[in-house]
């Protein structure tokens, strides 16, 4: 039983986990705040955008 509390103590494989996760979160997190400022950005010439088209008239050249 001491060697198996031994072994478990040695062993690393936990660790490697939670360092993945926390990484993970992290790029997870990143891509959040990233689409947060491009979103709002994209919606605001989105609205330039459509606010122009609708000004727009169409000639008819018949």
């Amino acid at each position: 039983m001491f060697n198996y509390f031994k072994t478990f103590r040695a062993d690393e494989d936990g660790a490697v986990t939670v360092d993945w996760v926390v990484l993970t979160a992290c790029i997870v997190g990143l891509g959040i705040a990233v689409l947060t400022v491009v979103g709002e950005g994209t919606m605001e010439l989105s609205r330039k955008l459509s606010s122009q088209l609708s000004a727009q008239t169409i000639a008819n050249y018949n």
